[in-house]
């Protein structure tokens, strides 16, 4: 695992997933954000939606997956990035890897219900198919804002 750390430049495609998670907070949604990139060029950009509508499957990565093998027409998204404001969950991290996703940009921890570098650590297991190049860090500290506020107000 390669820590980035707040301290390096943001890419533009980690900015764009951190103003949908923005947009999914004030819709009360968790403020998560991804998008799919392929080089330089955005395919696909989504949001959590699990609340409206109901979908427990509705994780901004699971979207932005989605959103992307449609838009390019496969299944394998061998060539693409994903970026994230989130460690993903074990759901998300499996379908990163049969996606083929190449490279995993997560901006901030989820020590609580992460994936990759917590709990079940998917990418590490044998019975993985595929595992991206993982990079943690970038833009964790507006992430990780951007999640405080949204919990705060909730309590």
């Amino acid at each position: 695992m390669t820590r980035q750390g707040a301290r390096w430049p943001i890419p533009q495609a980690m900015q764009r997933a951190l103003e949908v998670a923005g947009d999914a907070a004030r819709e009360g949604e968790v403020p998560i954000g991804a998008v799919v990139a392929r080089g330089e060029e955005i395919v696909a950009v989504a949001a959590n939606r699990t609340r409206n509508p109901p979908d427990p499957t509705g994780h901004a990565e699971i979207r932005a997956l989605r959103m992307a093998a449609e838009l390019l027409g496969q299944d394998r998204l061998t060539d693409c990035d994903l970026y994230v404001t989130l460690e993903p969950c074990a759901m998300c991290a499996g379908a990163i890897s049969h996606a083929r996703i190449a490279r995993l940009y997560y901006a901030a921890p989820d020590p609580k219900g992460g994936a990759v570098e917590h709990g079940a650590r998917v990418f590490e297991q044998a019975q993985c198919l595929h595992r991206p190049e993982v990079y943690s860090g970038m833009g964790e500290d507006e992430a990780g804002e951007l999640l405080r506020r949204f919990f705060k107000a909730r309590r």
